[in-house]
């Protein structure tokens, strides 16, 4: 992920703290109007039962006049006096008409229905009396009867022969009104609510829809009613409920229930928050622009800056740096070329310092590692012009020479080894195994290593892309170096090959002494020895050169007395074509080679 650039840090803080108080304005503006519309719901609630209170009192008085009218009528009178069900039934017909109620019904003295009339089949005969008979009294002439679905609000009014103060009773007029779907949208626009009629706990009437009234059935199931305006949701609406009793100390109990929606109440609320986030994200994109356009006159000085770093990171001490005519920032940019220059002028002298110390190393190390085999040259050859001596004095003499050579000759080749790049690799598909046990019997022609155990463990056959002849020098120089140490103490090397995740994995372990502490550092490092008086220092440098050469890996595992390890990592197949060859040499090479 890339750095991100001053002025978008600067862009992004704007956003976040725009977008920040735009939410919380948000939220403080919605708290407040929805606490505003949930009083003013309640409030409006208050009203609308107080109208329907009063609604259903000019109600229950106009019902009441009609019964005392309708039981005062001659005609009525003199029907009942009759004392013949069927002549009263078919008499009151006419009456139950001229009543304009749903329900017209007439009792004798003895309670029974003898004149039953009703618009619809919501209630019997049959049933009707049922609900009188279950009251066991008619002293209370208002009452609510409920059956089949039905709830009607009836009347009774007693039917008098003569003065009422003969108080000789004909029977009971009752007339009643049907709480049906009708007169629940009317108390619904009266109240400007939704209404529903209970009869005990059973929905009688409601405006609400199928989906919402079945959820009121289970509120109902689940909640008493609330004696106080309360939250419900039905379905997926809110509303503020308020349940109005309307026939106290009676049972069943008849409930009017009056709900407001909360949810079309607070429709302006979602509206007004929709306006204010339009015009907060409005807000917000167009400071930010602006920020964005503005921020760019001073972070652009401090973005050329950085620039300048990353080029002196890079090693570019010459990239050009435009101060500004004034400021702060004019200030750092000169004072960061004043450093710039100063380093580099410090730099061109360790490096000059570097060069000449390195130098000094090399020939340090190549004159002490050639005066020997150059004096062992020149005293052999100084006998050999002696003229009296034998045959086989002079041929001791040659191959003392010649031992002498061969040691320059490989340290000339070491040197050069150090010198060729990757590209000179044979690379040939070779099983590993046969490479290693090749590197093995050239150790074992050594004969101060023939009491050395040299084994090899492999489960089965490792084939990988290699130059064969590298990589038996490699293998070689470390089975010497461990053959070296096993002489010490020990007197057992080991090889084992393994897969790892696809790659191969060699180890080569020794039970020596161990690795000195005082090298362990910089044991890959040129012409670093410890203990070894024709040793040259570069064997473990060309070996990790060359294993670097194929992309693979050789480092020091572990060191302990007994127990020392070797481990190079290289990879079965490796597309030479591609790689990047750059950076491979170890960085004792490095600074060798230059």
């Amino acid at each position: 992920m890339g750095r991100l650039r001053l002025r978008t840090k600067f862009l992004i803080a704007m956003l976040l703290t725009s977008a920040g108080l735009t939410a919380v304005s948000l939220l403080i503006v919605q708290h407040t109007v929805a606490s505003h519309v949930r009083g003013s719901l309640k409030s409006d609630l208050a009203d609308s039962v107080q109208t329907f209170r009063n609604l259903q009192r000019e109600r229950e008085a106009d019902l009441s006049r009609l019964a005392e009218l309708m039981a005062d009528l001659p005609s009525l009178k003199a029907l009942m006096t009759s004392h013949h069900a069927p002549t009263i039934q078919d008499g009151s017909r006419e009456m139950f008409h001229l009543s304009g109620g749903d329900l017209f019904a007439l009792l004798d003295s003895s309670n029974q229905f003898v004149g039953f009339h009703t618009k619809s089949l919501g209630i019997s005969r049959e049933q009707a009396q049922q609900l009188l008979n279950s009251r066991g009294s008619l002293d209370d002439p208002l009452q609510w009867w409920f059956a089949g679905g039905h709830l009607y609000e009836v009347v009774l009014a007693p039917i008098y022969f003569g003065p009422r103060s003969d108080n000789t009773l004909l029977g009971v007029v009752a007339v009643g009104y049907e709480m049906n779907a009708a007169v629940a949208r009317q108390v619904s626009q009266v109240a400007a609510s939704q209404v529903a009629i209970l009869s005990g706990d059973t929905v009688a009437v409601s405006t609400l829809n199928p989906g919402q009234t079945a959820e009121l059935k289970s509120q109902l199931a689940a909640r008493p009613l609330p004696a106080e305006a309360a939250n419900w949701k039905l379905g997926k609406e809110s509303f503020v409920v308020y349940a109005l009793n309307l026939n106290a100390d009676q049972s069943p109990p008849v409930t009017m229930i009056v709900m407001k929606s909360y949810d079309q109440a607070t429709a302006f609320l979602n509206h007004l928050r929709h306006l204010l986030l339009a015009v907060g994200l409005g807000a917000v994109l167009g400071g930010s622009l602006l920020v964005y356009l503005i921020a760019g006159t001073f972070t652009r000085p401090l973005e050329k800056l950085v620039e300048g770093v990353r080029a002196l990171g890079g090693g570019d001490f010459g990239y050009p740096l435009h101060a500004p005519a004034a400021g702060e920032v004019a200030e750092l940019t000169e004072a960061f070329t004043r450093m710039r220059d100063s380093l580099r002028q410090a730099q061109q002298q360790l490096l000059a310092a570097e060069r000449l110390a390195t130098i000094g190393r090399m020939a340090s190390s190549i004159s002490h590692d050639l005066r020997h085999p150059l004096t062992a040259v020149l005293a052999n050859a100084e006998f050999l012009a002696e003229a009296d001596l034998s045959s086989v004095q002079r041929e001791e003499l040659y191959l003392e020479i010649r031992v002498a050579v061969n040691r320059l000759t490989d340290l000339i080749d070491s040197l050069l080894e150090l010198s060729r790049p990757a590209e000179s690799l044979n690379v040939i598909e070779t099983p590993v195994e046969r490479t290693i046990s090749r590197a093995m019997e050239l150790v074992r022609a050594h004969r101060q290593f023939h009491r050395i155990a040299i084994a090899i463990e492999s489960p089965g056959v490792h084939s990988a892309l290699f130059d064969p002849r590298k990589m038996e020098r490699v293998f070689y120089n470390l089975l010497l170096n461990s053959c070296q140490a096993a002489q010490v103490c020990g007197g057992h090397v080991g090889v084992t090959v393994a897969d790892q995740n696809g790659d191969l994995k060699i180890q080569v372990s020794d039970d020596g002494p161990g690795v000195e502490s005082s090298i362990r550092d910089k044991l890959f490092q040129p012409f670093v020895s410890y203990g070894k008086e024709n040793g040259t220092g570069l064997g473990l440098t060309i070996a990790q050169k060359i294993v670097q050469d194929h992309h693979g890996s050789l480092a020091l595992k572990s060191s302990v007395p007994g127990r020392t390890v070797m481990e190079i990592v290289l990879p079965r197949y490796t597309n030479r074509k591609t790689a990047d060859m750059n950076g491979r040499l170890a960085d004792a090479s490095q600074s060798f080679t230059t």
